[in-house]
């Protein structure tokens, strides 16, 4: 069982789930790695144990359960000139986006001793599937692994479970459907026997729970009022954080407008606590310590929130900080400070207790990958795939920069002596 909990037992939880990497922000669900000995350079050339080119096109974040990893990809037929006329008759947004014909998505295992691909499994085929931005892509959702099973979410085109052993579809449930207006975006996460995803779209929006062993929809949750009147400013992409809140586990989950918590057993609605402000098509997951949630609002009126939970049936806002609030990125916590980086490369270090930034600082170059924190350092990845190293603490410090051919939209992961990044073209083993 998956089950992230509160600050104090996320060294417990990662103690169990050595050696693996069972979802988007690795064993504590926070961006938390379990590894040592990270070379700080590295290059094409250098501390590079494999480099494997990778077919399709997707952001997920690789995956990891003892010697495989795994990710998902899609091989995209573009529409022609005339099918992309047609189906964008109905598209009331304004961004640039990407018309197929049909996608193909697949779920790719990669040894991880030796970069080779050892499956490559056809697990969806969607014929004219909704457009998606220019930015994102139809794999972008990171799949989740446990022992002998692979679950991979691609919003509303379809979530399917896959035996890893072998290789069989267990089961597909393609009943949920919204309007992304921009591709899937939101990851979905384990919490016992269910698996629970956002489906926050232009049209409609709701939580939903799968029933990890047969793929039957175990809850489905409406979002509650409140939300912007305009149905492109009601859209979200983010990723629920299951969390143990005042004794109890709690499904933490960031949508346009409001931040819900819910009963991951039944998908009740617990509380739920309003911006304030335009909030929405955030791609990011919260993060929590024993006392105050942290997220950001991500486009509108772009801020990042600590809602205080401790002793309290209903969360409060307690703090509030709009500069730099990152859109497409995760926060990571260390040690009483909240670090995080905008779209636009401005990486700040904020104290948990007052919100107030003990540094704003310029990286450059712009990004979609959510950092991780090993050894005390942060990893942060951009598009144009440079992999900064800093030092998580209440000083600046660039540690090093290295540079890959590509850019760099999934997410880090590393375990052990190993980091593991994916870019637009391959996935790379770095160690010393």
């Amino acid at each position: 069982m998956i089950h992230r909990t509160a600050f104090p037992f996320l060294l417990l939880t990662a103690a169990v789930h050595a050696g693996n990497w069972p979802e988007w922000r690795g064993p504590t669900g926070q961006g938390h790695a379990n590894a040592s000995g990270l070379p700080e350079t590295f290059s094409e050339t250098s501390n590079v144990a494999w480099k494997t080119p990778l077919p399709g096109r997707g952001h997920s974040t690789p995956v990891m359960w003892g010697d495989h990893l795994w990710l998902t990809t899609a091989l995209e037929k573009a529409a022609t000139p005339e099918e992309t006329k047609r189906r964008l008759e109905a598209n009331t947004g304004d961004q640039p986006v990407v018309v197929l014909s049909s996608v193909s998505l697949h779920a790719v295992c990669v040894e991880r001793a030796s970069g080779k691909i050892l499956h490559d499994i056809e697990v969806l085929n969607v014929k004219e599937p909704q457009w998606a931005h220019q930015l994102n892509s139809y794999a972008s959702p990171t799949p989740v692994i446990e022992e002998g099973r692979l679950y991979a979410h691609f919003g509303a085109l379809g979530t399917v479970a896959l035996d890893t052993k072998t290789l069989k579809v267990l089961w597909k449930n393609e009943e949920l459907r919204v309007m992304h207006e921009n591709g899937p975006g939101s990851t979905a996460v384990l919490h016992g026997d269910k698996l629970i995803a956002h489906f926050d779209g232009s049209d409609a929006q709701f939580i939903a729970a799968f029933d990890k062993n047969t793929g039957k929809v175990a809850w489905k949750t409406a979002r509650s009022g409140g939300m912007d009147p305009r149905p492109q400013q009601r859209k979200a992409y983010g990723t629920p954080l299951v969390v143990t809140l005042n004794g109890r586990p709690v499904v933490v989950s960031s949508a346009a407008s409001n931040i819900y918590g819910y009963d991951p057993v039944n998908g009740r609605e617990l509380w739920k606590v309003p911006y304030g402000e335009l909030g929405f098509s955030m791609s990011t997951v919260p993060v929590a310590d024993d006392q105050q949630i942290y997220f950001s609002t991500s486009y509108g009126r772009s801020q990042m929130i600590a809602l205080k939970y401790a002793g309290l049936k209903t969360p409060e806002i307690v703090w509030r900080n709009n500069k730099n609030a990152p859109k497409m990125c995760s926060p990571v916590l260390h040690d009483g400070l909240l670090f995080y980086v905008d779209d636009g490369g401005i990486v700040s270090c904020v104290d948990v207790k007052t919100g107030e930034a003990l540094y704003r600082e310029r990286l450059g170059g712009k990004f979609s990958a959510s950092p991780i924190l090993a050894e005390g350092k942060l990893y942060l990845c951009s598009r144009e795939g440079v992999i900064s190293i800093l030092p998580a603490t209440k000083e600046f410090k660039i540690l090093a920069q290295n540079t890959f051919d590509g850019s760099i939209m999934a997410s880090p992961i590393a375990d052990g002596g190993d980091l593991i990044i994916r870019t637009d073209k391959a996935l790379y083993k770095i160690r010393k």
